[in-house]
């Protein structure tokens, strides 16, 4: 349809809070919506639309601009702007055919922590993220407004190789502050955590090799490593850290040339390297020549002094990980390594070779966080929250007749099992028809071999209606 173009008048409020663009942009929406416009009308031009309704051109052209980008109009080159045939209505919730699988496996549990919950009553129980209302969203955004009136934001440029300078200048300060000595070129930025295990991973192992990981341990990089065709070998866990013993015998049976472990409030058992477990590690890290890649994501959630290996080493062969998406908001992804000058600059390599540079904007973001002094704060406050959950979370699971296998002093993470040997995935499909999300234990091993074992969020075990959901089991 190429006839005249359609005639239609919108009553437009000058004086009303919401600007002309958003106004014209709604209005004609709601036309298209009720048919009034059908598809293939042509609008009126933009010289007259801005006559007959008394507005610029300018506003004329963004609300059209608005309205191609949303679907609603396609821009005709010589010709004008005509109404689209309106796409297929979609369910804000609905599901993509995969995430419909009745196999609960880690893709499936990754897929239900990042799910849009809004509107839904889920209990999160099993999720690795803490309540997006424990984080501080208006600083975050505060401290966007601040950069984007500054002039030197280059926010159409890649970053550099190892990741905005000034922010590495102020990492090696707040390194110091665990006692690890880590100058700027030792430091490299990477996209969250999850990028510098990764590269640290692709640099050390190919398909076939044997690597030494927690067991249990942390799900995501056990799919990771799978997918790159590497051997799992599981290390157990216990209170105090790792079996030592254990860990020797492994080591003098597969001769690794990495172990990749949690050390401060670990994923997903909530306990923490003591000191004589650290430094028995790295002895044995020492006598038998493999590295140590010492992922501590939740370093800042873990109130007074931790033990570390990587502040026993120096960074000679431990590569140690951190991250402000766990304090910050894991939307900021920003994570950074460090390790030995000379790895620092192969593994720099190695993140050139397979994502070029980070975003320098969002590390810019944290760069004024930490420098202007605010980041104490929010760690603090974030502390102070989990600690005031962790014992609700303890008793409620009590209640529901788990048994834990530690309890921490902080940390976002509990570790329980059913009293009866039950497999937890079954508990887990069982718990997602009644709006509960449980972290099967099998998810956290190596093997994946049935487990009565679960993770727990602290800010989510607390709810009454998980208790109801076990003690409901009989």
């Amino acid at each position: 349809m190429t006839g005249a173009p359609a005639a239609f008048s919108l009553p437009l409020e000058r004086e009303a809070s919401t600007p002309l663009v958003e106004q014209i942009v709604t209005q004609v929406r709601e036309h298209i919506d009720s048919r009034r416009l059908r598809p293939g009308t042509r609008m009126p031009s933009i010289r007259r639309f801005a006559l007959e309704h008394g507005v610029s051109r300018f506003t004329v052209v963004e609300a059209y601009d608005r309205l191609v980008a949303q679907g609603y109009l396609e821009s005709r080159r010589g010709s004008g702007f005509y109404v689209r045939e309106p796409a297929p209505p979609v369910h804000p919730h609905a599901l993509e055919p995969e995430a419909r699988s009745s196999r609960i496996d880690i893709p499936w549990l990754l897929r239900n922590v990042f799910n849009d919950h809004k509107g839904r009553d889920v209990v999160p129980a099993g999720s690795g993220l803490l309540p997006e209302a424990w984080l501080d969203a208006e600083l975050l955004t505060a401290a966007l407004r601040t950069l984007s009136r500054r002039g030197d934001v280059a926010v159409t440029s890649y970053g550099t190789p190892q990741g905005y300078a000034p922010l590495r200048q102020l990492l090696q300060v707040h390194l110091a502050g665990f006692e690890i000595d880590a100058a700027p070129h030792q430091i490299l930025l990477t996209i969250g955590a999850s990028q510098a295990l990764a590269l640290v991973a692709r640099y050390f192992l190919k398909p076939g090799d044997p690597v030494l990981v927690d067991e249990p341990g942390y799900y995501t990089l056990f799919g990771r490593l799978a997918a790159m065709g590497v051997r799992l070998v599981g290390v157990p866990r216990t209170a105090d850290g790792v079996d030592i013993a254990r860990l020797e015998e492994l080591v003098q049976t597969y001769r690794p040339r990495l172990y990749m472990t949690n050390s401060v409030l670990h994923n997903p058992t909530g306990t923490s390297l003591s000191a004589a477990a650290a430094f028995r590690i790295l002895r044995l890290a020492e006598t038998y020549d493999f590295y140590i890649c010492e992922d501590d994501v939740y370093a800042d959630l873990y109130p007074g002094r931790a033990h570390r290996i990587a502040a026993l080493d120096q960074l000679n062969r431990v590569i140690y990980i951190g991250s402000f998406s766990k304090t910050l908001g894991p939307g900021l992804r920003v994570g950074y390594l460090a390790c030995n000058a000379e790895l620092a600059q192969h593994l720099t390599d190695q993140k050139l070779l397979t994502s070029l540079t980070t975003p320098e904007l969002g590390e810019r973001l944290v760069y004024q966080i930490l420098a202007e002094g605010q980041y104490r704060k929010i760690v603090e406050r974030l502390r102070e929250r989990i600690a005031r959950a962790m014992e609700p979370a303890l008793k409620n699971l009590e209640k529901a007749g788990l048994r834990l296998f530690h309890e921490p002093s902080a940390g976002m993470f509990l570790w329980a099992r059913v009293a009866a040997d039950i497999d937890s995935l079954e508990l887990a499909a069982a718990a997602q028809a009644q709006g509960i999300l449980l972290a099967p234990g099998s998810l956290f091993s190596t093997t994946q071999a049935p487990s009565p074992w679960m993770r727990f969020n602290v800010a989510h075990a607390g709810h009454p209606r998980l208790a109801r959901f076990f003690t409901s089991l009989g």
